[in-house]
């Protein structure tokens, strides 16, 4: 291999990218409008829980326990009805996700001590937000029932009494407990890998339909040469997507960064190395533009969003999607960006994924190699 025909190959690729301003526009500001679209429409937060609430008793006890759910920062009360209809309109025409029905004696049953309950109705059809709603609003519920508890214990003993078990809980990493921390990390790998893979995805492919390709062939440039220059002209261009993520993930998002820039910035080259060389494979092996771009498309934006686990947890996914992701880079690459953001791990911590991903670029890169023999033969 000769280091003067891949300089060659590599300054005519930045050429040709510098020439193409529209197309090198749109690489350069595609991180920052997917990371603003995404990253802002993409929340996993489950607060502001729209509720109407249905108070039959009318008593005391019943509106200190709307207090609770007003003065709750996961419930946003749009309103008090007078019936099940208006509960049930609200949840059909999905203003609300929550009814909260009080029964007529509910403080009557909570004085003599017998137990009250309260029907809580939710909208089931988002199975997860219907969870996660119905532990907030039991949450509260439960909350009360103590505080009612300890009140009664009180004026019977003239002392409260101190709860069995005190936990306190404390939260690391993202003490915030805000989802926009754990969404944007992920999102700049996937971000990455999307991009990359479609950099290169077309390169070797325009060669062929503008007819240049043969002009290359005829000269002493071998397959690795190409591979390796038309990989390092856009992977200057993928550094400079990273870097442009990364400022506005800490400067627009307020995500923390707590590892090492040099931690991330080997990560993010051994990734790029990976993902650039698989749309020079992607290139090389399709017979023209437009199955490039599909085949780009289909092995990129489809495996980073849903198997890298960056929404989609993995270990709740079948056994066999299982196996499947793990040959997925993506997967390795959001597990790292978030351990350096949030959790500043070194290369001790992350030294397997690491390992993975030089892995993976050294067999696409041969992949892609053989596959530019083949066409040159």
């Amino acid at each position: 291999m000769s280091y003067r025909r891949t300089k060659a190959i590599l300054v005519k690729e930045l050429h040709h990218i510098t020439r193409d301003r529209r197309s090198l526009m749109m690489a350069l500001a595609m991180p920052v409008m997917m990371l603003l679209l995404y990253g802002y429409a993409l929340s996993l937060d489950v607060d502001h829980i729209r509720t109407l609430i249905y108070d039959q008793d009318g008593t005391e006890a019943s509106r200190s326990l709307m207090r609770q759910f007003q003065g709750s920062r996961y419930f946003e009360v749009a309103g008090f009805v007078n019936d099940y209809r208006a509960i049930e309109r609200g949840i059909d025409t999905n203003t609300i996700l929550v009814g909260i029905a009080i029964p007529r004696d509910f403080g009557k049953d909570l004085r003599s001590g017998i137990g009250a309950t309260v029907q809580i109705l939710v909208d089931g059809s988002d199975s997860n937000t219907a969870a996660i709603a119905m532990g907030y609003a039991e949450s509260v519920v439960q909350r009360y029932s103590a505080d009612v508890r300890a009140d009664i214990q009180n004026r019977r003993t003239g002392r409260r009494p101190a709860p069995p078990i005190d936990a306190r809980m404390r939260v690391w990493y993202n003490s915030s407990l805000e989802s926009k921390n754990y969404v944007v990390p992920g999102l700049i790998a996937v971000i990455l890998m999307i991009i990359a893979g479609q950099l290169t995805s077309l390169t070797i492919a325009r060669e062929w339909d503008m007819g240049t390709m043969e002009q290359i062939m005829s000269t002493p440039l071998r397959p690795t040469e190409i591979v390796l220059g038309k990989m390092l002209a856009y992977f200057v261009v993928g550094l400079t997507d990273a870097a442009i993520a990364l400022v506005v993930g800490v400067a627009v998002f307020g995500v923390p960064f707590r590892g090492s820039i040099w931690v991330l910035a080997v990560s993010t080259c051994l990734f790029l190395f990976g993902a650039l060389f698989w749309g020079v494979f992607i290139s090389a092996a399709a017979r023209n533009q437009v199955a490039a771009f599909q085949l780009g498309m289909l092995t990129t934006f489809l495996p980073g969003f849903l198997l890298s686990g960056f929404v989609f947890a993995l270990d709740t996914m079948p056994k066999a999607i299982q196996v499947i992701s793990v040959i997925v880079p993506a997967r390795y690459f959001v597990t790292v960006v978030k351990d350096v953001f949030l959790k500043g791990l070194g290369f001790k911590m992350i030294w397997a994924e690491l390992v993975f991903l030089a892995l993976y670029a050294a067999i696409v890169f041969l992949l892609a190699v053989q596959k530019m023999n083949q066409k040159v033969a």
